[in-house]
């Protein structure tokens, strides 16, 4: 679950009480970190965009070719190319939570009431060849799309 630390999902702060070594020119220097379940958060936004993006636009194929999504890819070993062939998409509802109990094996259960279960919709490209099938994930891609766009 992303904490909540401002309009988006991160927070500012001022690291001038670290005075020097902190290599920053300035010392009221602001910039900001994701945490982990923010960035979590934020992948899966741009997730359900990009399936809402594929589920509406006219040409497919041309959709995932502008998301630069490949068509070919290296299989194991990188003998033979895998092709994409399919796009799977699931939906799935969160209807409660668990999570490990204090001091003990068993898993502490909230079913959620009516208006708190959430629909997700996740997406895999499936790719094959001759020798194998291999689904990449569209968070895996798209992480590996922001990591190139963040360079």
């Amino acid at each position: 679950m992303p904490h909540d630390h401002g309009p988006h999902g991160h927070h500012h702060h001022d690291h001038a009480p670290h005075g020097p070594g902190h290599n920053h020119a300035e010392p009221d220097h602001l910039h900001s970190h994701l945490h982990a379940a923010d960035e979590a958060a934020d992948l899966q936004v741009l997730a359900a965009q990009f399936v809402d993006g594929f589920l509406h636009a006219a040409d497919k194929t041309a959709y995932l070719k502008l998301a630069g999504v490949p068509f070919e890819r290296p299989g194991k070993g990188g003998a033979k190319a895998l092709k994409l062939v399919d796009v799977e998409l699931r939906t799935e509802w969160q209807v409660g939570t668990a999570a490990p109990s204090f001091g003990s094996r068993e898993l502490s259960y909230l079913p959620f009431p009516g208006p708190m279960v959430r629909e997700r919709t996740n997406m895999a490209l499936v790719y094959v060849s001759m020798d194998e099938k291999s689904l990449l994930d569209i968070r895996d891609f798209l992480q590996g799309r922001k990591r190139e766009i963040e360079r």
